[in-house]
């Protein structure tokens, strides 16, 4: 299987630095499986993210989501091709995020589909 290669990869395969507002906001890639079309990242919220009470602003949350969407599009891209952002509605949320690292099994965490 050749290496894969773009902005995206090259940071995945560790051949670019991670860009600095995905490490501001903690990102870590998991997984990724570009036959299936799929991505699996983690956030790590530090306390600079957090309201008075220790919940995570809305903003760093509505980050993390954009910062997860543009590397799933850009997985399905070519080498050479990149993407850019119209509009990212985030219209409400569930429950409070408290800082700190995502649970061991954040599979209902976040999620998000769309057609392919």
């Amino acid at each position: 299987m050749s290496v894969r290669r773009g902005p995206f990869w090259d940071g995945v395969g560790g051949r670019a630095p991670m860009p600095r507002a995905a490490r501001t906001l903690g990102l870590e890639f998991l997984a990724t499986d570009p036959e299936q079309g799929t991505i699996e990242l983690a956030f790590t919220a530090t306390e600079d993210f957090t309201n008075p009470v220790g919940n995570v602003l809305g903003a760093f949350l509505s980050a993390m989501l954009y910062d997860t969407v543009g590397p799933a599009l850009l997985a399905t891209l070519g080498p050479e091709e990149f993407q850019s952002t119209l509009e990212l509605k985030v219209t409400s949320t569930t429950r409070p995020a408290p800082a700190g690292s995502p649970p061991e099994d954040a599979s209902s965490a976040a999620r998000a589909t769309w057609p392919s």
